[in-house]
């Protein structure tokens, strides 16, 4: 099955004030040296990325296949100091990947101002709505992409506002905050994907594309034949107790009740249906859950212990 690993940013330091640790360093250029490693295609460069600067990052992957990317983050001068997005073709399909970085009031310091270089040399994240339709429009233009997936290392706030309003995207990978797993949750003309939290899961989302037209979830009609088995049990209680009652308005307030649980019953049934009806394009998103039933790599274990030797606080 054709693989396409990607990182929606905020990968490489703990947080912001990070980066004066005394292994924050080391941690950094092994985790960017294990993605590229690994196959990971690009990453979205977010605010816990950018604690050693942008410098840091462009050395570090000058010759890495992995490519960050952030289609708002720019110069003094307005110029993107990373690609905007890349095209890669995946199982015979054009996927356009998107980066998007958080977006600020004014310039910052695009370098660490502890280390005493790049003083007053700034950098700035654009507005976000701009850069992304610009982006999207001349992949889906220009490129003639199949599906565009969002890499957006900005706020949650700001990811739900962008689903809203923005045109051409179908998957929307957050990073901002740790949100762990989640459903994949419809919203305006996107799909938002709980991406995991902390390299603690990794997301797998299995597409299907036969055709053209908006992506369908193939969990949802699986969710709604689990609800119609719970919901099949709420009945049949509620049934009971409405035959065991003489008190009208008890009765009067359970057939309501009921008659409420059947509507959505029915609604359920519909959708848990639909699932037997084949759609053009389905998504599924599961989680691997990487603990210690997954088996540790023996070469990066050791490269890891020589950041975080075992007993460590940080281990």
């Amino acid at each position: 099955m054709p693989v396409l690993v990607l990182d929606a940013g905020n990968a490489l330091f703990k947080s912001r004030d990070s980066g004066e640790a005394p292994d924050a360093r080391s941690r950094a250029e092994l985790l960017l040296a294990q993605m590229d490693a690994q196959g990971t295609t690009a990453m979205a460069v977010g605010a816990r990325d950018l604690v050693l600067g942008v410098d840091f990052l462009r050395k570090q992957t000058k010759k890495s296949k992995m490519k960050l990317l952030s289609a708002n983050l720019a110069d003094a001068q307005g110029k993107l100091l990373f690609p905007a997005s890349l095209v890669t073709e995946v199982g015979g399909l054009k996927v356009g990947v998107v980066g998007l970085s958080p977006a600020t009031p004014g310039p910052v310091p695009m370098e660490p101002q502890a280390k005493g270089r790049g003083a007053g040399v700034t950098m700035q994240g654009l507005p976000l709505q701009p850069a992304v339709t610009a982006e999207v429009k001349r992949l889906r233009e220009q490129s003639k992409v199949d599906v565009v997936l969002l890499l957006a290392a900005v706020p949650w706030v700001e990811v739900s506002k962008l689903a809203d309003v923005v045109e051409g995207v179908d998957f929307v990978l957050p990073s901002h905050e740790g949100r762990g797993t989640g459903i994949a949750q419809r919203q305006g003309l996107t799909t938002l994907l709980p991406p995991g939290d902390r390299g603690r899961q990794l997301a797998r989302l299995e597409l299907s594309v036969d055709g053209p037209g908006r992506f369908v979830d193939n969990s949802e009609p699986l969710r709604a034949k689990e609800n119609v088995r719970l919901l099949d049990t709420t009945l049949a209680k509620a049934r009971e107790r409405l035959q065991a009652t003489t008190e009208p308005a008890a009765k009067k307030n359970l057939t309501e009740a009921i008659a409420s649980l059947e509507v959505r019953r029915a609604s359920l049934q519909k959708t848990a249906g639909e699932g037997a009806t084949p759609s053009p394009r389905t998504h599924l998103l599961s989680y691997i859950q990487l603990g210690e039933d997954v088996r540790a790599d023996p070469v990066v274990q050791k490269l890891v212990e020589r950041i975080e030797p075992p007993g460590s606080a940080a281990h």
